[in-house]
């Protein structure tokens, strides 16, 4: 018996050593209702006897998944995505709830080169265009947002796209004032933005109410003001547009933002339609950054 009691001991100091401060794995499972403190004495053990990571060899055993591991680790690490049953996210936000996926790794590839070649202390806004409709360029848009966010960077998503919004529907807004509140003198910049959670770096301001009048509200001022300070507030601001080759609003956009990203969809858009949409957005003094295909 004493050899027994011993032994359970021995597992105690490994198990107080293990998870000894508050972001350890092994805790934070624990304090998730994954592991319990007998599972975490199994793991440890087998670790010991394996020299293996704590989180390999609770796998092996089988107490956990490998998407729990991953959990642990985005909290260890402070790396905010949305858990199942958390929010009202969108599943087409693919960097908000599968954030260890190709897609999302393939998000990062184009935040890396968007850091490297457009924003910095003086180009902080950027718009999102599509030819026409249908490219999924409010979706990049928004995964776009996500991905930044998630860097920890200060981000503002403004759906300008007021003939058809859909980032409210996307990050589950309810109605609100919204940029076409806004640009109407209905409301403040302020109070149109909204914070996503979890995503403590992460704001958006939804298109508002439909209005009779999207052209002529993004000429006004109200909206120049809105681009030029909203930089100061934030380090990325990405402005979802209405397709370029149907609407002109997208000009006005991109004028304002100072930078655009043309988005595609693979076997859909056809190249006389990018180069028209090219041709038109070099008319607005607007960089253009690059075209992305989207499967």
């Amino acid at each position: 018996m004493a050899v027994v009691e011993h032994e359970i001991t021995d597992h105690s100091r490994r198990f107080r050593k293990v998870t000894a401060g508050d972001t350890h794995i092994g805790q934070l499972l624990l304090r998730a209702g994954k592991l319990t403190e007998g599972d975490i004495i199994r793991i440890v053990t087998e670790q010991h006897q394996r020299g293996t990571r704590f989180g390999d060899a609770a796998i092996r055993l089988g107490l956990v998944s490998d998407l729990d591991i991953q959990d642990a680790l985005a909290r260890q690490y402070q790396y905010p995505y949305s858990r199942p049953g958390e929010s009202a996210l969108s599943a087409a936000l693919i960097a908000a709830h599968q954030p260890f996926g190709v897609q999302a790794e393939a998000l990062r590839a184009l935040r890396t080169q968007l850091m490297l070649r457009w924003f910095n202390d003086r180009s902080k806004v950027l718009a999102v265009v599509s030819p026409r409709s249908g490219a999924g360029s409010s979706i990049l848009a928004a995964n776009l947002a996500v991905v930044f966010a998630q860097l920890g960077e200060r981000t503002l998503l403004i759906d300008a796209n007021l003939r058809h919004p859909s980032q409210h529907e996307l990050f589950g807004l309810k109605p609100q004032v919204g940029l076409a509140g806004v640009l109407a003198g209905r409301g403040q910049f302020k109070e149109a933005s909204e914070l996503i959670a979890p995503f403590a770096n992460l704001s958006v301001i939804g298109a508002g109410p439909k209005v009779p009048n999207p052209q002529e509200l993004l000429g006004r001022t109200t909206f120049s003001y809105v681009m030029e300070t909203a930089p100061a507030a934030f380090d990325v601001v990405i402005v979802d547009t209405p397709p370029v080759l149907d609407y002109a609003d997208a000009q006005l956009i991109a004028a304002r933002a100072g930078g655009c990203l043309i988005v595609t969809r693979r076997h859909k858009t056809s190249v006389v339609d990018v180069k028209q949409a090219e041709s038109q957005l070099a008319q607005t003094g607007a960089i253009l950054l690059g075209t992305v295909i989207c499967e």
